[in-house]
């Protein structure tokens, strides 16, 4: 069958957008997921701005294959901005890469015509001479483990509010989208491995506490019954899903900030699973629940 095209302005901008009838999710076409994305548009870019993209593209669908796309030059459009850095990470070559840095409701849309589902962005952003900052986040990831369920990461984000909290950090939670919880808090230091560092050891401080409960070790054979606090993503060469980012999974569940009363009160799994539409009804009703975390910035304390 033919591709089937269609041009639309957004914006000031001109975009050829194809296939909206295809299904990504189970009754969620492209044409949806063009439709979230526009519409959420408003309170997802402030927490893009500044912070290269990473997508993850699935082009058949939430369960279907994907692939991890950070560099766009060879189709990106010419009034795309995108930074130039040199790759990094075990596998880094030093070769430069052109991410894609999503400023505006155009380049937004572009992404989702790639079926880029996934938007992970680092927890540090750009200076002005297009170099990277120090961090600006800390991020937990709390991570089910077989046996265990966003319920336990729950209990487990309880006790890691009250260490942060007396340290003098802020701490805000989102699901992750699809199984698991995190924890973000605004901070301030000059030293790009701090973040890592100090979140290991509030991890292996809780895996101590409780070991029967908790891991900080990413190894498979210690997750069962365990949630995994990742402190890893605080690598500068990593990245996290977005705040409103949607997921590739079997629905189009999104990575939902959500308040501390409903951290509180999770008892079910889906107490804390969030659907394209439902978060759009979260924020029409009660704003950007992640607006604050820049506001809260703190030194990050030692350890």
């Amino acid at each position: 069958m033919a591709e089937q095209r269609v041009t639309v302005q957004v914006g000031s901008r001109q975009l050829r957008l194809s296939n909206l009838d295809k299904q990504l999710y189970p009754g969620f076409s492209k044409a949806l997921v063009i439709d979230y994305y526009t519409r959420i548009a408003p309170v997802l870019l402030p927490h893009l701005a500044g912070r290269p993209v990473t997508f993850i593209r699935f082009p058949e669908g939430g369960t279907g294959p994907s692939f991890f796309e950070k560099d766009v030059s060879r189709h990106a459009p010419d009034w795309l901005p995108t930074a130039a850095l040199p790759s990094s990470g075990s596998r880094g070559n030093g070769e430069i890469i052109h991410y894609p840095l999503l400023t505006d409701l155009p380049a937004l849309v572009w992404a989702a015509n790639l079926a880029a589902l996934e938007l992970h962005v680092p927890q540090w952003t750009l200076r002005r001479d297009g170099t990277r900052a120090s961090p600006d986040r800390l991020v937990f990831d709390l991570d089910p483990g077989p046996g265990t369920s966003i319920v336990e990461c729950c209990r487990i984000a309880e006790r890691l509010r009250e260490i942060l909290l007396a340290d003098g950090l802020t701490p805000v939670p989102k699901t992750s989208g699809s199984k698991g919880l995190q924890l973000y808090c605004g901070v301030r230091t000059r030293t790009p491995e701090r973040t890592s560092a100090y979140a290991k050891a509030l991890a292996e401080q809780l895996a101590g506490e409780t070991p029967q409960l908790v891991t900080a070790k990413m190894a498979k054979a210690l997750r069962t019954g365990r949630v995994l606090i990742d402190w890893s993503q605080n690598n500068p060469a990593k990245t996290t899903v977005a705040p409103y980012s949607l997921r590739g999974r079997a629905r189009p569940t999104v990575s939902t900030p959500v308040t501390w009363a409903e951290v509180r009160d999770c008892r079910h799994a889906e107490d804390l699973v969030f659907t394209a539409d439902e978060v759009l009804d979260r924020v029409a009703e009660s704003g950007d629940l992640f607006a604050g975390l820049a506001g809260t910035r703190a030194a990050l304390p030692a350890r």
